[in-house]
């Protein structure tokens, strides 16, 4: 798995792996901090959710053009100076006033612009490191593991936000409770502006506060407005981890910038060190192109699927998934048994593939004590766990982490018998593995009341977790044979002279997707629940249909 692959890329990809875990500890908890700061509505709040995410992947366009003419490592320093600047703004706690939303936004732009610099430029050095010969047939698993790392990152991050979050409330002695910010906001709007406000509603936020010993004492109107700029608060506290992330990625990628500097080269740079790149016919460079861009929109539908998880998959945790968990599905919300077990998958492997017997000892017995440490981290835990809705933004990236290892071995497998599927195939595939992922949301969305007779409020009726986590696991195998399988298509596909502008091209796609998750948040409130799913299976699978029926031209242009 890791044997014969280069030492840069284990060096990029853990540079990525600090930065990646800034970022999704901000994007766990973004949209529940718009929602409870400045009182938007859950379609507004998707809204600017997507045209961030769009933004983001959008700006690799241009930094990968960037990149052609100025070098990728340039664009890369230049993108963590710019990104830092932009977490740090976010950072900053504010009143919910125009500052407050003008400083956001201006830090939003600034993460965008910043990632545009840094987040495409990086993977195109990876796959500058399989252009040579010696390394060129390790490129698919290098991308699995480059991505693996990445979720690495993202595993972590749900928990760093809620600890950072729960911590700061508690200072103030409150607690989070999925219920009070919509409730907070309506009970303002009833007391400032006469809004009507249902007599049940004010009595649930009046036993709400209660049980928290820094609300006693204080009206409700000064409760609510009080709860409002703590939570806000300790969730600006949490971005401040992102700031903290990067200057480890800083670290990494300087320190260990002999491993991967022969690959910080454009083809520019190339020619004029005389480096022999592969020369296309203007045919060939044409029908490359193409066959990139049938691909790219493609993928658009299942980045407007994929990034559900946290726009209506969040709300869908808070406004219709219990609270709590008992018994074995407590496992899954202890973030270091997680961590252990995704550990044990990999010493496992190292039982079963290792060379000698000493390893497969050393393998085998690290194995066992990583499982008992993540019986002990379980047997620790409370009998009744109290779970926050951006917790379930963790199963994403574990089962990422998780089956990684066993996604490699089955397609290795495969090409040993000269039967691994290409890389377009793979996208086909993971087109409607995600169909069916939203299959099972819908059978547990079934009899539960719309968005819209809610109100805002939370469901009466609350389904098991462990819907939204099978939904997770299966979109992470459709994520697998997608995402990494994509970029390293892009990678080995692009034309040299064009290398950080089709990788640009690639998230440029992966922007539309992310700005297209709005629909279904705008539909939010007009369609009953399990409508929204479907709508998403029918997306999917309407691609992979697309897909298939081009797969001869996507795989000529790989010969």
């Amino acid at each position: 798995m890791f044997k014969g692959q280069p030492k840069g890329l284990f060096a990029l990809a853990l540079a990525n792996t600090g930065e990646r875990f800034g970022y999704y500890t901000m994007l766990a908890i973004f949209l529940l901090f718009i929602q409870a700061k400045f009182g938007f509505s859950s379609a507004v709040a998707t809204q600017i959710y997507s045209i961030f995410l769009a933004a983001v992947y959008f700006m690799p366009l241009f930094g990968g053009i960037l990149a052609d003419k100025i070098g990728f490592g340039k664009c890369v320093t230049i993108g963590i100076g710019v990104m830092f600047l932009g977490y740090l703004c976010l950072s900053i706690p504010t009143g919910p006033d125009a500052f407050g939303k003008v400083l956001m936004f201006g830090a939003l732009a600034l993460i965008s612009i910043g990632t545009g610099l840094f987040k495409g430029n990086l993977q195109v050095m990876v796959g500058n490191l399989y252009d040579d010969p010696k390394y060129s047939a390790k490129r698919d698993s290098a991308f699995s593991l480059f991505y693996m790392a990445i979720n690495i990152g993202a595993m972590f991050a749900p928990t760093a936000a809620k600890a950072v979050t729960n911590h700061f409330l508690g200072k103030s002695g409150l607690s989070y409770d999925a219920n009070v910010p919509a409730l907070a906001h309506q009970y303002l709007d009833h007391v400032n502006e006469g809004a009507a406000m249902a007599t049940e509603n004010i009595d649930r936020l009046t036993g709400i506060q209660a049980t928290m010993t820094g609300a006693s004492g204080m009206s409700l109107d000064t409760f609510c407005s009080t709860y409002i700029d703590k939570l806000s608060t300790a969730y600006n506290y949490g971005f401040a981890v992102a700031c903290v992330s990067l200057i480890v990625s800083v670290i990494i990628y300087f320190s260990c910038r002999p491993w991967f500097k022969h690959a910080d080269v454009n083809a520019k740079q190339a020619k004029a060190a005389l480096i022999n790149e592969p020369e296309l016919s203007p045919e060939q460079t044409k029908s490359r192109i193409t066959a990139l861009l049938l691909v790219f929109a493609v993928v658009i539908f299942f980045w407007m699927s994929f990034h559900q998880n946290g726009a209506t998959m969040t709300l869908f945790a808070r406004d219709y998934t219990q609270s709590t968990v008992v018994g074995m599905t407590r496992i899954g919300f202890n973030i270091w048994s997680l961590a252990l077990i995704a550990i044990s998958i990999y010493t496992l492997f190292g039982t079963l593939q290792s060379e000698t017997g000493r390893g497969k000892m050393i393998s085998g017995i690290a194995t066992i004590l990583l499982w008992g440490g993540a019986y002990a981290a379980y047997s620790g835990m409370d009998q009744i766990v109290r779970i926050q809705p951006s917790d379930f933004q963790q199963f994403n990236p574990f089962f990422v982490v998780a089956l990684t290892p066993i996604s490699l071995a089955i397609f290795s497998s495969l090409a040993r018998k000269g039967k691994e599927p290409s890389a377009p195939r793979k996208i086909g595939m993971g087109m409607i593995v995600a169909a069916a992922g939203f299959l099972i949301l819908t059978f547990g969305s079934i009899g539960l009341a719309s968005p819209k007779e809610l109100g805002g409020t939370v469901s009466p009726q609350l389904v098991s977790p462990t819907w939204l986590i099978s939904t997770y696991l299966v979109l992470t195998f459709a994520e697998l044979l997608l995402s990494p399988m994509g970029i390293s298509f892009v990678s080995k596909v692009a034309p040299p002279k064009y290398k950080g502008a089709m990788m640009g091209c690639w998230f440029a796609a992966t922007a539309v997707g992310n700005y297209l998750v709005s629909i279904p948040g705008l539909l939010w409130d007009k369609l009953p629940l399990w409508g929204i799913w479907v709508l998403l299976i029918t997306l999917c699978l309407l691609s992979a249909l697309f897909i298939f029926s081009i797969m001869k031209k996507l795989e000529a242009a790989t010969k």
